[in-house]
């Protein structure tokens, strides 16, 4: 398995469900003058849990309105769903994000799994298999259409898959991921880790390259110093409206500084 090489990161995940906007932008807003690193948002058309028809808001043009009104910590959906907008068109999309905010957005992206998002909205929601191949196919031609763009992204967007199944996924992390999002308790996340690495190995790349991001709950037990040991190092906490509250970050990002410190 490799070993941690990246600097522990703190990342906070804000469901944009059962809550109005000012909230979540003032929730954006404290999320950064804590110190947290990236804030994510969801790609969902409607709320995941609780009131399957309350309110809710699109990602993309709410990451543009965080590029706004940010100014250091880094944005990005967990995850975007490849199904819903042409890859060609994603990548723009991202491109003029990343613009916005002067360098600041990562990519993640997944297959989805949202049926009702996909049935109101007109999407074929096919076959988890079905859906993980137009994945692979859509990654080609978000990198190409990223590195034709004119202006280009202002860096490297980096991209994070979500996602951690074994036969197809993880592969193409390996081939094409700055960051692996996986889910699972500690003994899933080691195993599907030691896996990445193999695959790694298969396609002839650095497997250290990889940053490995896992979420962190009580229900989920899981903290991140057991996730550091397994070479984890980016850490996001998943919140909810109507109300948020960022209090459980604080233990998190003071441990985070003593060991990025030493």
């Amino acid at each position: 398995m490799a070993t941690a090489t990246h600097p522990v990161r703190i990342g906070l995940h804000i469901q944009l469900q059962h809550a109005d906007y000012d909230a979540i932008r003032r929730t954006v807003r404290e999320a950064e003058e804590l110190g947290v690193d990236i804030v994510f948002d969801y790609d969902h058309f409607y709320p995941p849990s609780g009131d399957l028809t309350g309110k809710t808001f699109e990602c993309w043009t709410t990451l543009a309105g965080w590029a706004e009104t940010t100014d250091r910590i880094e944005i990005g959906p967990l995850v975007t769903c490849n199904a819903y907008r042409n890859p060609d068109l994603l990548a723009d999309m991202a491109r003029t994000v990343d613009h916005i905010s002067d360098g600041r957005l990562i990519l993640g992206i997944g297959s989805g799994w949202a049926q009702k998002d996909f049935d109101e909205y007109g999407y074929a929601f096919g076959t988890a298999g079905s859906r993980l191949d137009d994945l692979a196919a859509a990654l080609p031609r978000i990198e190409h259409r990223l590195a034709v763009l004119n202006p280009p992204p202002v860096r490297k967007i980096p991209l994070l898959i979500g996602g951690g199944g074994e036969k197809k996924t993880l592969p193409m992390v390996a081939r094409h991921a700055d960051i692996w999002h996986g889910i699972g308790d500690l003994d899933t996340l080691g195993r599907k880790n030691t896996l990445l690495d193999e695959y790694c190995a298969a396609a002839g790349r650095d497997p250290h390259e990889i940053e490995r991001s896992a979420p962190v709950s009580p229900q989920l037990g899981t903290t991140p110093p057991q996730l550091l040991d397994l070479v984890f190092t980016l850490f996001t906490w998943t919140i909810g409206g109507p109300h948020y509250d960022l209090s459980p970050l604080r233990p998190w990002l003071d441990w985070r500084d003593r060991h990025n410190r030493a």
